[in-house]
């Protein structure tokens, strides 16, 4: 049997990690220079405070390397907003295999790939291994970086910056004998034998059509020998020390004291004196005291996360962190980062451990308490548009606890996005930071655009005097919320691919699920997204391009929360999708959190015209979900993007019908399936003039998807999954017209509104207008780049001022395209 080592030497747990070329060149250069110490500058800085939308992460730099601590989802948007440089983070560090730490991780694997890093090494549970085996079944080749496991049992990590110590930390069962979910800190809810649903979800004729290979298929089929090694009883806590750093040469004293500062001589006596040795100069003898400051030994940080109430005992009593406390035998840490729920912190056995540090070690904690705001360019967009149509744009709102803060006596500071603790050169908290979101600032900048006002006021007043929309305000249901409207991956302002359809006051369905989507629902709905995620009673997943389902857990497991919250029993959603899908989950079910209970199968190849449904099993779901969302018919058709990937309609016993086209080229079977559909949800990633680049990525432009929508009949049409160049809006083609509208992400439209979208493209063009211009100046020069190679004999005396200046357009295209190369890489990938 082929061994998970020998067919991929780049996940071997025992492989030795060598240093890049780059790593190696900048180790040489310090040398030279003497500078054979710790690093001058280090700081962690928070990307994600532990709320519900943004889960806890720890960026961590210094001059030499990055570090990351723990990657949920969004975690990538959020360094991309805030410019926290993923290009040299090399080193990620898990505190646990849970979708609430690793639910980012494959995006953000996919990022370093994209943006040149050479290698990645994981440190955390040894799990690790079949996560990044069980993400390879959607990833795509991983050929171009080198990906590693250090686990736990590999103690000691060494770089130029620091040593990390990984310490096990083994949960303790209640005495009960009951098992609290790592996750929420309650008991998660009984759950039916898995091993009977694992049946009815993956089948023999399944497993042929499946696109891996044999081992993995072994490793993720109810009749596979893998053993499932999960391990929910364990989490891995960090202790970072850094390198001491000797003392700064003080040049003045030197002088003072006679020795030959600026002469050639003096590099020795540098040398010497910085390395703690005495020197003698014309007879007198100088100590490193009289003219450096003093060596600083390396402060030291500790990461713990006590996800529960059965970790606490563990991490209370474990001997390898109490070497920091009082009298223990370390030297104090300068700091403890607490990744720990308020029902923890509240216990008094906890808290005790907490006082037992030192009064000089402070305590930074990130949990769902803190009270800041991530995603600020979303909130300045939305403010904006709110301006436009409040009811269509929404404005955005938090999630906020109910449960109290723990009485704790010592002093702590709870975490906000971009709080820095800096630990060299001075140990000290910076706030400067951290982002402000003033949504009175992000209205008068609007309302200084030229012309936006103007249109707003044209805007309102159709819309207060329209009859037909007046009338259309009425109806509420369908209401179709944008929650991800961009492609590839998450970027500042638009998430990708999430549509959730309000069917009823009671049901939902949600269309695509990219990382980040139940933080989308968070900021979207606030208090009341254990409302909204406890209707959605079905999922369907185009195709298994991580943009459009590494959401799905995470929905999932709040799912499950939201439910017990307010009281409902659980039900698993209907999951219509590839049936490939069924490798990923069963393989992470398997080796990571349970997860096969969430969800009632249904193969998109299934719900295809005039498919043969072989399982009873498959049928009774079929017409339980069409009962559930009081459906006629759901159905899907294969389309031209990927192996597997689909697209869907579904028509409303009172009528209506809405298509979803997923990703795709332009597709006859979707027109004909979408034909007469009160609605069209169509991708149009890329503008007109580019289809080339479509038909290469196998995408739509904004033309194909708006003829697409004609021959089906489309009552409306609303455009969607534009590639991230065009961040805040698309390019409009001619062929725009009164049954066409554009999506942003937290648009909320209903059926009423078609004859209002149309009227928002006046406003929307003024207030992105610099935006418009420059990608009209942007498509401009290359079209004259097209003109111009089409006749590159022409000579230097030909030229005009026109080419000239296509020219130096062309640079600032490079430059530009630098921004947009992961985006475009994945695309290809696609």
């Amino acid at each position: 049997m082929e061994t998970n080592a020998e067919r991929n030497p780049m996940t071997s747990k025992k492989g030795k990690h060598k240093e890049t070329l780059r790593r190696v060149k900048a180790k040489e250069q310090r040398g030279k220079r003497g500078d054979v110490h710790g690093p001058a500058t280090v700081y962690l800085q928070v990307v994600g405070a532990g709320s519900r939308d943004n889960g806890a992460s720890l960026y961590v730099f210094s001059e030499f390397n990055r570090y990351l601590f723990n990657c949920g989802e969004g975690t990538q948007r959020l360094m991309q907003e805030h410019k926290l440089k993923a290009a040299r983070l090399d080193n990620i560090f898990l505190t646990r295999v849970s979708w609430e730490n690793v639910g980012g991780l494959s995006g953000m694997i996919l990022t370093l790939k994209d943006t040149g890093v050479p290698e990645c090494v994981l440190s955390g549970p040894p799990q690790l291994e079949n996560y990044l085996d069980a993400i390879r079944v959607f990833s795509g080749p991983l050929e171009d970086i080198k990906l590693s496991v250090r686990p736990y049992t590999e103690e000691t990590y060494t770089d130029d910056t620091m040593t990390v110590y990984q310490v096990p930390i083994f949960a303790q069962p209640r005495g009960d004998g009951t098992k609290r979910s790592p996750r929420s800190g309650r008991s998660s809810p009984p759950r039916s034998p898995v091993s009977a649903q694992r049946k009815e979800l993956w089948s023999q004729e399944d497993k042929e059509e499946s696109h891996t290979n044999n081992s993995r298929e072994r490793a993720g089929s109810p009749g596979g020998k893998s053993k499932a090694t999960r391990d929910l009883s364990l989490v891995v806590a960090f202790v970072c020390k850094l390198h001491p750093k000797k003392g700064n040469f003080l040049v003045a004293q030197a002088k003072a004291l006679g020795l030959p500062v600026g002469t050639a001589a003096i590099g020795p006596f540098i040398s010497a004196l910085k390395d703690g040795k005495s020197v003698v100069y014309e007879g007198k003898e100088i100590r490193p005291e009289d003219v450096c400051t003093p060596t600083d030994p390396g402060p030291v940080f500790l990461v713990v996360e006590c996800p529960s109430e059965d970790f606490v005992e563990a991490v209370c009593t474990n001997q390898q962190l109490g070497r920091y406390h009082t009298g223990g035998t370390e030297d104090p840490a300068a700091l403890v980062v607490h990744m720990t729920p308020e029902s923890v912190l509240k216990t008094d056995q906890y808290k005790q451990w907490m006082e037992r540090f030192p009064s000089m070690t402070e305590h930074l904690i990130l949990n769902e308490q803190v009270c800041t705001v991530h995603n600020i360019r979303s909130h300045k967009i939305q403010a904006q548009l709110n301006m436009i149509h409040p009811e269509i744009f929404p404005e955005l709102k938090s999630c906020k606890t109910k449960e109290t803060q723990a009485a704790l006596h010592v002093p702590n500071v709870r975490a906000e996005c971009l709080l820095k603790f800096q630990l060299r050169p001075v140990i000290e908290w910076q706030r400067d930071a951290i982002p402000i979101c003033d949504t009175e600032e992000f209205v008068n900048e609007a309302s200084g655009v030229p012309n936006f006002l103007r249109e707003v006021d044209e805007c309102k007043r159709f819309c207060s005097t329209d009859a037909t929309v007046l009338s259309g305000r009425a109806e509420k249901y369908p209401e179709m919320i944008f929650l991800g409207t961009g492609s590839a991956l998450p970027m500042k302002i638009r998430n990708v691919s999430g549509t959730l359809v309000n069917i009823s006051q009671s049901q939902s369905v949600l269309l695509d699920c990219g990382e980040g989507t139940f933080g989308q629902l968070c900021r979207h709905y606030g208090d009341g997204v254990d409302e909204a995620l406890s209707k959605i009673s079905t999922i369907f997943i185009s195709h298994m391009h991580a943009d459009h389902h590494t959401g799905l857990l995470k929905i999932l497991y709040q799912r499950e929360r939201a439910l017990a919250t307010i009281g409902k029993a659980f039900s698993p959603v209907y999951l219509a999708a590839p049936v490939q899908i069924m490798t990923w989950l069963n393989q992470y079910h398997d080796h990571c959190e349970e997860i096969l209970s969430h969800v009632n199968l249904v193969p998109n190849k299934f719900l295809c015209e005039g498919a043969e449904l072989s399982k009873y099993k498959t049928k009774s779901f079929i017409q339980a979900l069409l009962k559930k969302n009081d459906l006629d018919k759901f159905q899907t058709c294969l389309v031209r993007h990927c192996k597997n990937a689909y697209a869907c309609s579904f028509t409303h016993q009172s009528g209506w019908k809405l298509a979803f086209s997923g990703d795709t080229m332009p597709c006859d079977a979707f027109t004909h399936m979408g034909k007469n559909a009160t609605l069209l949800i169509h991708e149009a990633t890329l503008e007109d003039g580019l289809e080339e680049e479509a038909e290469e990525k196998r995408h739509s432009t904004t033309s194909q998807a708006i003829g697409i929508g004609m021959k089906m009949n489309a009552e409306f049409i609303m455009l969607n999954h534009f590639s991230q160049r065009y961040a805040k809006i698309p390019l409009f083609s001619q062929d725009f017209n009164d049954r066409v509208g554009i999506s942003f992400d937290h648009m909320r439209i209903r059926f009423g509104d078609f004859r209002v979208l149309p009227r928002l493209i006046p406003a929307l063009k003024a207030l992105f207008a610099e935006e418009i211009g420059e990608m009209e100046e942007r498509r401009g020069r290359r079209e004259l780049r097209h003109f111009k190679g089409s006749f590159t004999e022409v000579g230097a005396e030909q030229r005009t001022p026109e080419m000239d200046d296509a020219g130096r357009g062309t640079k600032r295209d490079q430059e530009e395209a630098v921004s947009h190369k992961v985006e475009n890489k994945r695309l290809k990938a696609s």
